[in-house]
């Protein structure tokens, strides 16, 4: 063995208790931990010939790339929809690491398959819904929406996932997540290829279940996608779940659900009704890094079990005969875009049984009672407006007055790097706005303060 190889190996728990003590300082820190860093080094660094050993190693990245990191679990780093990591889902994640299996059948299927039916019962959806994870929305909305390709092409005589696409697609959909559309370009289906739906009127993000119906009347009995969504990206607006469902008894279509965080609505008594109707869906998206506050990168997908079969037409490793039978001897293998996984399922394990659905339940309804706190200065100050009604976790706002648009994105980049928290720009309705997340469970009402102290100081030099 390579002699500082070997060294390490020796060294390995004094080794990892550094890293255990340095974790600790970073956690017990991460309130005060700045949101944002505009600092940066030269990426040149040249490959030395010998090693220098892992704790050697670690004083340099203490040195130069630990000062560069920022509080992205913290309780104030309000974009991109960013969750935490729960202490159970750290322990999770670690343990992932350490074992390291392969994640395709074993005692990891059983615990992935364990994972996902311990999901169904806190989103409330049936055992029909078959899952597994992947590394975020992008990938589980992939997953989802190729399996609907190739029962698109079966509508119509045809096998996509052998033969290539030798039709085109129909897609609908309203205000699709662009990971979404990033998929209908990675399939083939082509990213601009999807018939836009008209959304409700007034503030609103939602299909027009009307304008729905007649395009899908238009199409004359002919299949389609639909790709709906739970909680969009600007104003966490909901598509309405019944009525498409109903649609669903009347006309032949496969129904997506982008729920990469809204699907945790469920959760609460309070904001349940937000996704009623979606247990009638052929797939859902997830996103676990995101409100479930595990640890990147995590997401899983659901398809419902009639469609099995398609799915393993999909994804099967068909010049692997060695393995038998996909649909009777079952691995992932066979069932996901992946060949080779972490086990990403062991965090969100640990943190479903360590909390469980009151837990869960706390951390949903606390986040959108400081999302409804934030909303409530934004409202009173005369600084400031609402883009769109704050609906359930995001808050999406601007700098009050169509003559204060050229500012609004210069008023966000003095907020950000204040380090004191951490938002992103959006466009809304053609306006220039702002838009803040609560997903993490770590968020108080002391942060909002904070937030709202800062932004009343940078309004004043605006």
């Amino acid at each position: 063995m390579n002699p500082i190889l070997q060294q390490d190996l020796n060294e390995i728990k004094n080794i990892l208790e550094n890293v255990k003590l340095q974790s600790l300082d970073f956690l017990s820190a991460v309130d005060a931990i700045a949101t944002s860093n505009k600092n940066t080094i030269s990426t040149d660094r040249g490959l030395n010939d010998l090693g220098l050993g892992t704790l050697a190693a670690l004083d340099e990245f203490n040195e130069r790339l630990a000062p560069l990191m920022v509080s992205q679990t913290g309780p104030r780093y309000w974009g991109f929809v960013t969750g935490g990591a729960t202490p159970a889902s750290i322990v999770g994640d670690w343990l992932t690491t350490i074992y390291d299996q392969n994640t395709q059948g074993g005692v990891s299927a059983l615990i992935e398959l364990e994972s996902i039916n311990l999901l169904l019962q806190l989103l409330d959806l049936p055992k029909t819904f078959l899952g597994g994870f992947v590394t975020g929305a992008t990938m589980s909305n992939f997953t989802c929406l190729a399996v609907a390709r190739q029962w698109f092409g079966k509508q119509l005589g045809k096998d996509f996932a052998k033969d290539g696409l030798t039709e085109p697609v129909r897609v609908l959909a309203a205000t699709p997540h662009s990971s979404s559309v990033k998929c209908l370009s990675m399939l083939g289906i082509g990213s601009q290829n999807f018939t836009k739906i008209k959304t409700i009127e007034g503030n609103r993000e939602a299909i027009d279940i009307a304008d729905l119906e007649k395009n899908i009347q238009s199409l004359n009995g002919n299949p389609f996608i639909l790709i709906s969504s739970a909680g969009t990206v600007n104003t966490a607006d909901f598509d309405d779940f019944k009525a498409i469902s109903k649609l669903k008894t009347k006309y032949n279509f496969w129904w997506h659900v982008d729920a990469a965080f809204g699907g945790f609505a469920v959760c609460s008594p309070k904001y349940k009704y937000l996704v009623d109707g979606w247990e009638a869906s052929d797939s859902i998206t997830i996103d676990c890094h995101k409100w479930l506050n595990v640890p990147y990168e995590s997401a899983f997908y659901l398809v419902d079990e009639q469609h099995k079969n398609l799915q393993c037409e999909t994804f099967q490793n068909s010049n692997a005969p060695y393995l038998g039978d996909p649909l009777e001897n079952f691995s992932y293998l066979n069932f996901l875009p992946e060949n080779s996984r972490r086990l990403k399922a062991l965090p969100a394990w640990f943190s479903l049984v360590a909390y469980g659905k009151q837990g869960y339940q706390d951390i949903i309804e606390n986040s959108v009672a400081m999302a409804l706190l934030f909303d409530a200065f934004i409202v009173q100050n005369v600084h400031f407006e609402l883009l769109a009604p704050t609906r359930l976790n995001n808050v999406c706002f601007a700098l009050a007055g169509d003559q204060n648009q050229e500012k609004v994105y210069l008023f966000l980049a003095k907020l950000n790097d204040s380090g004191k928290v951490f938002m992103t720009p959006t466009m809304y309705m053609g306006r220039k706005g702002i838009r803040a997340s609560f997903v993490n469970y770590r968020t108080a009402e002391s942060d909002i303060d904070l937030v709202i102290q800062e932004m009343q100081e940078i309004i004043k030099t605006m």
